[in-house]
């Protein structure tokens, strides 16, 4: 499993832990995420995702998973969401 956001990307850093003497050691920077059940209204369905905390927040922000994949580039999404996405779009297009 990897470390990564499925709404958003979101991936792990690199970067420096610099002590007290400025003496600079690598670090990662890994991404806060979290478990959650989702809930589809256009599908009437329920999907457990991997996502980050400030994914989460997105998403409650822009009211719902829904509206959260309608605005969505499709480049930042997991294959399993897009395909959730593309079955949203099909079912608001009808």
């Amino acid at each position: 499993m990897s470390r990564e956001c499925e709404l958003t990307g979101t991936k792990p850093m690199v970067g420096h832990k610099v002590s007290h003497s400025n003496i600079k050691t690598k670090r990662r920077f890994l991404p806060n995420l979290v478990k959650v059940t989702l809930r589809s209204d256009a599908l009437g369905q329920d999907y457990q995702l991997r996502i980050a905390a400030h994914a989460l927040r997105t998403v409650d922000k822009r009211g719902g998973l829904d509206a959260f994949l309608a605005k969505a580039r499709d480049e930042e999404l997991s294959a399993r969401v897009l395909k959730i996405k593309r079955e949203v779009a099909k079912k608001n297009a009808a």
